[in-house]
């Protein structure tokens, strides 16, 4: 069975607002859906997190590259697809790219074998996850009122990111938390993101110790991505001096990238996204060097339905990795799947056990948000 053609479809139309310092708008894309069609009739889903622009410009470097191969063999595929590229921005578009070839082909290989995708990573440690609903932070009021709305919908778990956070000042940082800390109660788990990866990202050293100081006496959960991508040594020095576990990594590509930071001890937990760090094949890696290293693999999932498929399969095949991240409000992943996510009665979503990703898409809906015909 060998790959015979390979679409992308960039999603547009209510693209959620991301926090950025440059505001998403609803027509931007930066989530583009990618289809791998194999000889014998049988299609793989994947999801690139993208601009359709910048997925169709890597295609017409990676296609040469992919038709003609075998269909079911993602990781030999994907790292053909990475070793012919190295001088054309390893770790740029063309690996994001390759995040969402990869996962149509595991989709494919689950497809072909009749297994969901995570036993054949090796095996299935759980049979449900806890998503965390990812929302991001407001002033106190607004902010009350939507925790509320998701804790009412049986959320368990909740991470607030970027908004005023760190940009306004530490009075109000804490206010929020606060807040936030009395909507969600003392059972419930909180997460913070600041957005360190935003342009232009102001926040340093000193203020990062200082705040997760205050963030470890509301029991934060963790405290992400509180310094630049790039700040190694801050980080290392920052874990070390702090009580509140410290998260990042969702930026970073490849898992060459990651070895520094998980090797000099920058994180509690580790923060891959599958739909750019090189897909399924590369995510796993990065999660058995993270297991090494005493670091928790959570995925990062700032994503679409097919890329949150992706994590929940990573996560039945990880024994520490019993949390996801959720995007709450998006359509891109509660419309455009069939039957759609639903939380069971203690908050967890159930991992599918169909074969593949394990989720069928709405193609109506996918029509929508494409302008596909």
């Amino acid at each position: 069975m060998n790959i015979q053609k390979i679409r992308a479809l960039g999603l547009r139309g209510a693209t959620p607002e991301g926090g950025w310092s440059e505001e998403l708008q609803a027509d931007d894309c930066v989530h583009t859906l990618v289809f791998v069609e194999t000889d014998e009739g049988i299609t793989g889903y994947g999801s690139v997190f993208t601009s359709d622009a910048l997925v169709l410009a890597a295609l017409k470097v990676l296609r040469p590259l992919c038709i003609g191969q075998s269909a079911i063999e993602p990781e030999r595929v994907s790292e053909r697809l990475h070793q012919n590229t190295f001088w054309l921005g390893r770790g740029g578009s063309i690996t994001h790219t390759i995040s969402g070839i990869d996962m149509a082909l595991w989709d494919i290989l689950g497809k072909v074998t009749g297994q969901p995708i995570g036993r054949l990573l090796g095996g299935r440690y759980r049979e449900r996850v806890r998503p965390y609903a990812s929302l991001l932070m407001d002033q106190p009021a607004p902010l009350r009122d939507e925790l509320q709305r998701w804790k009412e919908q049986g959320f368990r778990a909740f991470k607030m990111g970027w908004g005023p956070f760190g940009r306004v000042s530490d009075r109000l940082d804490e206010e929020i938390v606060a807040t936030a800390r009395e909507v969600v109660g003392d059972d419930n788990q909180l997460m913070v993101d600041a957005g360190g990866s935003d342009a232009h990202w102001q926040g340093r050293y000193t203020w990062a110790l200082r705040t997760a100081q205050m963030l470890a006496d509301y029991g934060v959960a963790w405290f992400e991505e509180p310094l630049r991508p790039d700040d190694l040594e801050d980080f290392v020095h920052l874990r070390r001096n702090t009580l509140v576990p410290i998260a990042g990594g969702e930026v970073l590509t490849r898992r060459q990238s990651f070895l520094p930071f998980l090797q000099r001890g920058a994180f509690d937990i580790v923060q891959p996204d599958v739909a750019k760090v090189g897909g399924i094949s590369e995510e796993r890696r990065i999660g058995w060097m993270a297991e090494e290293n005493g670091v928790r693999f959570i995925p990062h999932g700032w994503n679409t339905a097919l890329g949150l498929a992706a994590d929940l399969q990573l996560a039945s095949a990880f024994a520490d990795t019993n949390l996801v991240e959720y995007k709450t409000g998006s359509p891109y992943i509660d419309d455009i799947v069939v039957d759609g996510w639903q939380l069971d009665a203690d908050g967890m979503l159930p991992i599918a056990d169909r074969p593949g990703l394990g989720i069928e898409l709405d193609m109506d809906a996918v029509a929508r948000y494409t302008n596909a015909s």
